[in-house]
């Protein structure tokens, strides 16, 4: 027999927000350094995303990482256009991170630089990124 008087709409539900307390990596000595919470660890997050290859790491979900290599060789208004999506699309996998605003892309020689901001939940913070062309 089934149950029957009670449904999952009846009961109180609570969204609650879990912390975002991690590791603090010191990128310079290669070490961690303690423990971060709120926006610094969701730019520590921004930066990891941008250091990591999509697919090439087992140990990430295929969510995790960025796909810039793939624009490599491509005309300039290709590459300035995908860097922008690509790098949305990297970011916004983090539910901490709600847009990437204000995309300048920059070419120099064999190099491009993407300046932008990243808008968080936590507040706002300025980030770039620099790759082969």
């Amino acid at each position: 027999m089934i149950p029957t008087g009670s449904t999952i709409a009846d009961a109180a539900t609570e969204e609650v927000r879990q912390p975002s307390r991690t590791y603090k990596l010191d990128f310079a000595s290669g070490r961690v350094a303690g423990m971060t919470d709120g926006l610094d660890a969701v730019k520590q997050a921004v930066s990891k995303i941008l250091q990591t290859d999509r697919f090439r790491y087992e140990i990430y979900s295929f969510d995790y990482g960025h796909e810039l290599g793939t624009v490599v060789g491509g005309s300039p208004a290709f590459v300035r256009s995908e860097v922008s999506r690509l790098i949305q699309e990297a970011l916004l996998q983090d539910d901490r991170v709600t847009a990437v605003q204000n995309m300048q892309v920059n070419f120099e020689g064999d190099s491009l630089t993407a300046a932008f901001t990243v808008v968080t939940d936590l507040g706002s913070f300025e980030q770039e990124v620099r790759t082969g062309v």
